[in-house]
């Protein structure tokens, strides 16, 4: 059974809480390090680990509690000026937040987590007596969280000693004491040693060491472990659900004036002017369900600070490891973002951050060497323009040399001279989102194995964007990134093929063109059209899906996908559309995305154009125009 057996819910408010705290007290121990005499950033961190060991005290997480106490106490002396801080003491504290971090992922487990390495708490103990640290000393990893604990639950009920009034209150920032006269956090936690001993129901101390709890017996008929799931829900502002709720009460008013309309048609009242009035309705519906979409559209939507503040721990802490100086700059963290979309954004900007600090910045003697200051800067920014988001991830590092990249790429045989020698500069540079591609000629922890970029590309196509790089040796590289802004739904161009509707994303489509059939050539045995003097492939969508071409295609879509542009022959073409799409049930044809209905109830099948486009086939110009008897 689960150590937190029937609090689950009450569990993944405390983290979710708590894990967002612990984010903004990563950011201002970056920041402190700038600023050690910011009275207001000492008060700051103060309160946020007071707070956790608040939540984790009325949890009963005594270990969780003892840690966040010591740190707690370690930055009361600071912000009193009975310690200064050290590089090393920082060191100490970001192992701390390092192991608070760590025990959360264990209680997402719904099990209590193991105590801190015994030499974190050691340095915190130097720390407030005043002592020398022993940073030289690795601290040890600490004990996996065991599957299933060995011990049954309490005969009670599960959580009969919680005070739960006070952590809601924890929870939700109202003041501890307003909850009920049970002991406050900071009683119970007063002293590691008053922690088991402050609350109403007694409890086994938590050992001195790590202790290995035995695993459960095979087939004891334990209750599987649960782990929590990705997080479902979403913080909206009151405003906003307040205008879906106004839009739903129009629609509702306008639903009734059409039916009212009907029931007078249904009664042979069919003059103009009622025609007039139900026209209007219509109109008037059609705007409101809009809006509406549009409302409930930004529900979804989330600042993507969020997200970037994850970053400047990170960026700060492998800087420290490499013995770099590096600043990570944000801006633009008010842009807002799909929030599915920015939990899948995690994973590729951590790659494009990490070898920005790893790859792109110089060390510091290299860096004076060549005229730069010291302290290198990073900068990762978002921004709206139009329906896409635009992140940016710069540095003022080395840049990369193109022919240092082609290089590299054939040493590795990802490529070959007789390729490497066609490709220009912007070109070369996307070999590095290639599988296997790395400059690093020895694999660490941090990279070298070539998995990175490659995952970051997979990625961002993933979630319907494009990434980018420019880069000046000498003076660094800008990665850019452009996502639509939400992928619930999609802005098409619908267009035939024979008698099905097809619809391509309209973030790849350029314009539309009549094609004749005098005006398609063979080159190298491909169809192509010349267009402003560009010579294009093109591409038979009846080819590209395999069906039979049954006339000659009468247009043609000029298509950029990714770094290629081509014409997609078709039979016509409907026009635009934002459509929701469904996947298709039990069934995934290759290059199909999925399904939508039009207006008038057809089905509109959704393709995927970098699937379909991975392996090309041939179009030859008589498969563009012989017709089928």
């Amino acid at each position: 059974m689960s150590d937190f057996a029937g609090m689950e819910e009450l569990l993944q408010d405390f983290l979710l809480e708590a894990g967002e705290l612990l984010g903004q007290v990563d950011n201002k121990l970056v920041e402190l390090e700038k600023r050690p005499d910011d009275i207001g950033l000492l008060n700051d961190i103060f309160r946020g680990f007071h707070t956790i060991k608040g939540g984790a005290g009325f949890l009963n997480v005594e270990n969780l509690v003892s840690l966040c106490h010591r740190t707690e106490n370690l930055f009361d002396k600071l912000r009193n000026g009975e310690l200064a801080l050290t590089p090393e003491l920082m060191d100490v504290i970001m192992a701390a937040t390092g192991t608070v971090r760590e025990m959360f992922n264990e209680l997402s487990s719904h099990v209590q987590p193991q105590p801190a390495d015994p030499a974190i708490i050691a340095n915190l103990e130097a720390a407030l007596a005043g002592q020398a640290l022993n940073t030289g000393a690795k601290a040890a990893p600490r004990p996996a969280a065991p599957a299933e604990p060995a011990a049954p639950a309490p005969a009670q009920a599960a959580g009969d000693d919680i005070n739960w009034e006070a952590l809601h209150a924890v929870l939700t920032g109202a003041p501890v004491a307003q909850a009920t006269a049970a002991p406050a956090a900071s009683t119970a936690a007063a002293s590691p040693e008053a922690a088991s001993t402050a609350r109403p129901v007694s409890a086994p101390a938590a050992p001195a060491e790590p202790v290995a709890r035995p695993a459960v017996a095979a087939g004891a008929g334990a209750a599987p472990q649960q782990s929590l799931q990705k997080e479902t829900t979403i913080r909206v502002d009151t405003v906003r659900l307040d205008q879906v709720l106004n839009l739903s009460g129009e629609i509702g008013l306008t639903k009734n004036r059409i039916s009212n309309i009907k029931a007078q048609i249904m009664h042979g009242k069919t003059d103009s002017e009622t025609l007039k009035t139900l026209d209007m309705a219509v109109n008037q519906l059609d705007l409101l369900v809009s809006d509406l979409q549009n409302a409930v559209m930004k529900t979804r939507m989330q600042p993507i600070g969020r997200l970037f503040q994850k970053y400047p721990r990170l960026a700060r802490d492998l800087a420290r490891q490499l013995g770099k100086d590096v600043e990570l700059v944000l801006s633009g963290e008010e842009t807002e973002l799909d929030k599915t979309m920015i939990e899948d954004l995690n994973d590729p900007l951590v790659h494009l951050v990490r070898n920005a600090v790893d790859h792109g910045i110089e060390s510091v003697e290299e860096r004076q060497a060549a005229g730069k200051p010291a302290k290198a800067i990073v900068s990762l920014s978002a921004s709206q323009m139009g329906d896409h988001i635009y992140i940016e991830i710069s540095d003022d590092g080395k840049g990369m040399r193109p022919d240092v990249i082609r290089a590299k790429a054939i040493e590795k045989g990802i490529i070959d001279a007789d390729t490497a020698n066609t490709l220009d500069d912007r070109q070369s540079l996307q070999l590095i989102f290639l599988p296997g591609f790395s400059t690093k000629d020895q694999i660490s922890n941090i990279s070298g194995r070539g998995v990175g970029m490659d995952v970051v590309k997979t990625n961002i196509t993933k979630l319907n964007g494009k990434i980018d790089v420019v880069s000046v040796p000498g003076q660094g590289s800008t990665f850019t990134i452009s996502l639509p802004l939400t992928l619930a739904i999609l802005p098409v161009l619908v267009v035939r093929l024979n008698e099905q509707s097809f619809a391509v994303p309209l973030s790849m489509v350029r314009e539309i063109i009549p094609m004749k059939q005098n005006e398609i050539q063979r080159v190298s045995g491909r169809a192509t059209m010349i267009v402003r003097d560009e010579v294009l492939p093109v591409r038979a969508l009846a080819t590209l899906v395999g069906w039979e071409q049954k006339h000659a295609p009468a247009y043609g879509v000029l298509m950029q996908a990714a770094n290629m542009t081509f014409i997609l022959a078709v039979d016509g073409f409907v026009g635009r559309d934002d459509v929701v799409i469904k996947p298709l049930a039990d069934i995934k044809p290759k290059g199909i995305a999925g399904a939508t209905l039009s207006g008038d109830g057809s089905i509109v099948l959704v393709l995927d154009m970098e699937e379909l486009l991975t392996t090309i086939p041939s179009d030859t110009p008589s498969s563009l125009f012989t017709k089928a008897d």
